[in-house]
């Protein structure tokens, strides 16, 4: 039997991985998707019979930040990713070949792959001029977008660049960027939105659809509800001192040294959706409020836009009237009050679409 024709079961064994160390692995994805424990044994088997999936990787107007990212995943590692669960047929940053070589290696790939290769995206795609700013062997990113979704099985724009223009559709936007779904319509689309997203949460996202052959289900915003259900503020550990209306007034003050909430200092945490006070960065080891930084909100839409980063919500133009009642609390039954509304908003983000 030829290496490519294995699933991915039969090739693990073959490296020697023992179904236990693999349904280790399968739990740990299931935890951080949210998936019930009592799943795990379904997602091992189905995981087991798939096949290497396809996957083309194109980088548009971006800063090569999300698969920076990508490289420091830890629960799969990304070389696990490469060698044993995906095919990765095309990416500029990882791939060794360059030039005509590489363009004929992802047209291969398409055609070897038609109808089944996953599309990953990020960066943002310029429409001004009919795309001129950015090309790739003479073909602009939004003939390129047009061409790869074409045969494709579902799309991921990973980062908040494909997922909304992010930086690149900042003010005064001059080269008309976008994100993908804007472009693309005929296809499932799962959003991955971060400046950079998380790389547990590529991963997972990643290892989902080959477990179960589709995205997962998404809020009204196209991003998977297990790691964009909550908002930061609401997992937060300072939680408890928002709800008592301690707050840090600087970054070297008293109460910043005791941990207080940030929200004073600029957080955007209370209507920011991300799985960052719970997956961590670094292998779980921190995220940006625990080291003591705001967050900036950078997993939202044109979040680059929205006024300073160390204003609070309520003197900043963080627009809803949701999060701006949000943002103006203070105190235990505040607290109460934006409790209640988050929910009320993340009930309506979970009515969105499902891919």
């Amino acid at each position: 039997m030829k290496e490519q024709e294995l699933t991915l079961g039969e090739e693990l064994r073959r490296q020697g991985i023992s179904r236990r160390s693999f349904l280790k692995f399968c739990a740990a994805v299931a935890s951080s998707m949210a998936i019930p424990a009592s799943m795990v044994p379904a997602m091992a088997e189905s995981l087991a019979k798939a096949r290497r999936q396809s996957v083309i990787w194109m980088s548009y107007q971006e800063c090569t930040g999300c698969i920076e990212s990508l490289t420091r995943s830890y629960t799969p590692t990304l070389e696990s990713m490469l060698f044993n669960f995906i095919s990765l047929d095309y990416q500029h940053a990882l791939q060794a070949a360059a030039g005509r070589q590489a363009e004929d290696a992802l047209h291969q790939a398409m055609e070897d792959n038609w109808g089944e290769y996953l599309v990953i995206a990020d960066g943002s795609i310029p429409l001004k001029d009919d795309g001129v700013y950015s090309t790739v062997d003479g073909h602009t990113n939004l003939e390129s977008i047009k061409e790869v979704a074409e045969g494709a099985a579902a799309i991921i724009a990973i980062g908040t660049c494909a997922a909304y223009g992010g930086v690149g559709a900042a003010k005064p936007n001059p080269t008309g960027a976008v994100g993908v779904d804007q472009i693309i319509t005929d296809k499932p689309i799962l959003n991955v939105p971060g400046c950079p997203p998380m790389p547990e949460v590529m991963t997972g996202v990643l290892t989902s659809y080959l477990a179960f052959g589709r995205l997962p289900d998404v809020d009204s915003k196209k991003r998977p509800l297990a790691f964009f259900g909550d908002t930061i503020h609401d997992r937060c550990y300072r939680r408890p001192y928002y709800d008592l209306g301690l707050y840090a007034k600087s970054f070297d003050d008293e109460g910043a040294r005791k941990g207080w909430c940030l929200y004073e200092l600029g957080c955007k945490g209370p209507i920011t959706y991300n799985a960052c006070a719970t997956t961590k960065w670094n292998q779980g080891t921190s995220w940006p409020v625990q080291s003591g930084h705001g967050c900036i909100g950078c997993s939202e839409p044109n979040f680059w836009d929205k006024d300073s980063f160390y204003k609070p919500l309520s003197a900043g133009q963080w627009g809803s009237a949701e999060g701006i009642a949000i943002a103006a609390a203070a105190g235990v039954a505040a607290g109460a009050a934006a409790a209640v509304v988050s929910r009320k908003h993340q009930d309506n983000l979970a009515g969105g679409n499902k891919s």
